[in-house]
C-alpha cells in the first residue's frame, strides 16, 4: 500500500495510548443515540450478575408466525405441518402456530390442526392477533374446537410507535389496550388463557410499559390458576444485552400479580447479542423465550431457540427438548424456510464440530483418547475435550468430523483421520514423515479426504503391490514359515523364523538387492481393521544413511513384522532429501477420489 499513513486519514485523537493508533472515520455517528435506559433505576442495584440459570424456560417456537413472515416465500401448508410434527416431536409443549386474521392461509392452518386432531394434549397452540377488533374475532373464531391455546394480543407501545404509526398519546393507547383486552376476554369465554406484547418494549419508557402491562393483568384477573403471560419483546435490538436485563428485572420487580404472569422474553439479533440478551434476561426473572429454531425470523433473525437450549445442556442444564437428532431437525427447518443454516451457526453447522489447525486437532486427539478411559462405579464421566464444548455423539452428529486435513494440519489430527478410517495409530516418527507427504499436497489442492490418506498410506508404506506381495505364507511343522513372494517382481522363496522374523526379512533384502539393512526400532499393536483384529507392525529399516518406514497388518504377529521390514526398505526408493517425498503417491491417489480427479 506504500508509505505514509493507511485507511483513515481524521486527526489522532488526542491522550489516547501510542498502541491505539486508529482515527475517526469520518462516518455519521452523530445520527445515533446511545443504548440504554436512563429511566431504569433499579433502586437496590442489580441482583441478575449474580445468579446463575439452573433449569430450562418454557421455550416457545415462533417459527410458524414470526418466522413465516420473514420468509421471502411463506411456507405453504405442508411446510407449516412439517415443522409442527418437527416441534412436537422434539418436545415443545407450547408453539405459537400463526397470525389467523393476516391470511386465509394461516386461519385455514390452524383449522386443519383443529379439525384434524393434529394437537396433543399435552401442547399448547399460541394464535397472535393484534389490537384490532375484526383481528381479533378473526383469530379467536380460528380456534374453535381447539382444547389448550393461548390467545396472543400485541400492541406496540414506543413513543416512534405512538407517534408515527398509530399517531395516540400514552392515555390513548391505553384505552386501545384495555378495550382489546376485554374483546379477548369476553368472545373467549374463559376458554382459552391470554399472551401481551407490548411491541418495541426495549423502545418503550419502561415504566410505561409496566402500567401497560399491570392494566391488562387486572382485566384478565391474572392468578397463579389462571397465569398471564407477558411477553417483552426486543422487536428491533437496539441496547446491549445488560440493558435488555436491566429492563427485565425492572419490570420482574415492579409488576402488580407477579405470582399471576408468566414473564417472557422475545430477543431479535439486530446487533448480534440475541442470546446474550436471553440468557441474562432469564437470569433478570424471565421464566419463558421465544424464538426461531436456528435463528430464522424479521432483518437478522428471531434467538435461536437450538443456541441458547444447547448452551444450558453443555453447562450440564437439561434443556427439556430432545436434539439427539440435530441434523434431521436442521434439514427440515432448511427445506421448509429455503433458507441454508450457515456452516458456522451455533451447534448446528456442518464445520462447528471440525478442526483444521494442526494445534487444535491435537488437542482434540489426546481430549477425545482421555475421555476412553472409565468414569468411576456409578459416576457419569464428564465430557473435557479442548475445543468441543459437547459431545457431538450426543447430538447425533459423528466423531469423523471432529478433524479434516487441508494445509493447516499436522501430524496428530493427520494420524487421527488415518485412525478413524483404517483403524491404524502410526508412532510419531511415522506420523511425521506421512504428514510431510500430505502437507505438501494440501498446500497446493486442498482438503485431502479420509479414503485418499488411507489409500495413500498403505501405497506408501505396505508391501502390497504386483512387483511386492505375498502369495503364499504357510506355516512349518517346526514353528517356522516357508514364504512365497515376489520382490521387486523377481519370485522368491525364503523361510521365516517365528523368532525373529525381523532378521530374516533383513536377510532377504540382502540376498536379493545386495543391500545390509538395519532394523532400527519396530512398533506393535493391535488394530481393527476392515472388520477384523489384526496384529499391526510398523518398522523403520536403515540401509547406509538412508531410512524408510514400513507397516503391515496380519493375524499373524510373525508375518505383520516380517513384511514390515520389507515395505520399510521399499519405501527406501523415495528420494530422502526430498521434504515431503512421497507426496507423489498422495497426489495421485487424490486425482483418483470420485469427484477430485
Amino acid at each position: 500500500m506504500g508509505t505514509g499513513d493507511a485507511g483513515n486519514t481524521g486527526a489522532a485523537v488526542a491522550g489516547r495510548p501510542f498502541w491505539q493508533r486508529q482515527r475517526p472515520s469520518g462516518m455519521p455517528h452523530q445520527k445515533y443515540r446511545p443504548g440504554g435506559d436512563p429511566g431504569v433505576r433499579l433502586g437496590v442495584g442489580r441482583s441478575w450478575p449474580d445468579r446463575e440459570i439452573t433449569e430450562a424456560p418454557l421455550w416457545v417456537p415462533v417459527d410458524l408466525r414470526d418466522g413465516n413472515q420473514a420468509l421471502v416465500e411463506p411456507m405453504t401448508p405442508e411446510r407449516k405441518l412439517r415443522m409442527f410434527e418437527l416441534m412436537v416431536r422434539m418436545g415443545y409443549k407450547e408453539i405459537e402456530v400463526g397470525y389467523p386474521a393476516a391470511s386465509e392461509l394461516d386461519f385455514r392452518f390452524v383449522r386443519v390442526l383443529a379439525e384434524r386432531d393434529l394437537i396433543p394434549d399435552d401442547v399448547t397452540i399460541v394464535v397472535f392477533t393484534p389490537a384490532r377488533e375484526d383481528a381479533i374475532e378473526r383469530t379467536i373464531d380460528s380456534l374453535e374446537g381447539v382444547r389448550s391455546a393461548v390467545v396472543h394480543l400485541c400492541v406496540a407501545t414506543a413513543p416512534l410507535w405512538r407517534e408515527i404509526v398509530l399517531r395516540r398519546d400514552r392515555e390513548e393507547l391505553l384505552e386501545l389496550v384495555a378495550s382489546s383486552a376485554r374483546q379477548v376476554e369476553k368472545q373467549s369465554q374463559g376458554r382459552y388463557r391470554f399472551q401481551f406484547s407490548p411491541e418495541a418494549f426495549t423502545s418503550t419508557e419502561v415504566d410505561f410499559a409496566v402500567e401497560v402491562c399491570n392494566l391488562v393483568t387486572g382485566i384478565w384477573e391474572a392468578s397463579p390458576e389462571r397465569p398471564v403471560v407477558l411477553n417483552l419483546p426486543a422487536t428491533v435490538e437496539v441496547t446491549g444485552p445488560h440493558h435488555f436485563a436491566d429492563r427485565i428485572e425492572y419490570v420482574h420487580r415492579a409488576l402488580d400479580r407477579r405470582d399471576g404472569v408468566i414473564l417472557s422474553l422475545h430477543p431479535h439479533n439486530d446487533r448480534g447479542t440475541g442470546v446474550a440478551a436471553a440468557e441474562l434476561g432469564l437470569l433478570a426473572g424471565a421464566q419463558r423465550v421465544e424464538g426461531c429454531l436456528f435463528g430464522n425470523g424479521e432483518r437478522t433473525g428471531n434467538v435461536c431457540l437450538v443456541t441458547l437450549a444447547l448452551n444450558l445442556f453443555s453447562r450440564g442444564v437439561d434443556p427439556m427438548i430432545d436434539f439427539s437428532e440435530l441434523d434431521h431437525a436442521r434439514r427440515v427447518v432448511e427445506e421448509c424456510t429455503g433458507i441454508p443454516v450457515h456452516p458456522r451457526h451455533p451447534y448446528g453447522g456442518d464445520l462447528v464440530f471440525t478442526a483444521f489447525s494442526g494445534t487444535h486437532q491435537d488437542a482434540i486427539r489426546k481430549g477425545l483418547d482421555a475421555q476412553l478411559t472409565p468414569a468411576e462405579p456409578g459416576q457419569v464421566k464428564p465430557w473435557q475435550v479442548p475445543y468441543v464444548p459437547v459431545d457431538p455423539a450426543d447430538l447425533g452428529r459423528p466423531y469423523d468430523r471432529l478433524i479434516r486435513v487441508n494445509s493447516q494440519s499436522g501430524k496428530s489430527g493427520i494420524a487421527h483421520v488415518l485412525r478413524s478410517v483404517s483403524g491404524l495409530f502410526p508412532p510419531p516418527d511415522l506420523q511425521r514423515d506421512f504428514a510431510a507427504a500430505v502437507q505438501v499436497v494440501a498446500e497446493a489442492h486442498g482438503e485431502i479426504p479420509p479414503p485418499v490418506l488411507w489409500t495413500a498410506f498403505r501405497e506408501l508404506y505396505f508391501f502390497d503391490e504386483p512387483d511386492n506381495r505375498v502369495e503364499e505364507w504357510v506355516a512349518g511343522d517346526d514353528g517356522a514359515y516357508e514364504a512365497r513372494l515376489r520382490l521387486g517382481g523377481v519370485p522368491v522363496t525364503t523361510r521365516v523364523s517365528a523368532t525373529d522374523p525381523a532378521a530374516d526379512a533383513v536377510e532377504l533384502i540382502a540376498r536379493a538387492t545386495g543391500a545390509t539393512g538395519l532394523v532400527r526400532r519396530t512398533a506393535q499393536q493391535v488394530a481393527e481393521v476392515a472388520g477384523r483384529t489384526v496384529q499391526a507392525c510398523y518398522a523403520e529399516v536403515a540401509v547406509g544413511d538412508r531410512t524408510g518406514w514400513g507397516c503391515a497388518t496380519s493375524g499373524d504377529s510373525v508375518q505383520s513384522i516380517f513384511l514390515a521390514v520389507l515395505a520399510a526398505h521399499r519405501s527406501l526408493r523415495r528420494e530422502p532429501e526430498a521434504a515431503g517425498s512421497g507426496a507423489d503417491v498422495v497426489l495421485a491417489a487424490l486425482r483418483r477420489h470420485p469427484g477430485r480427479g
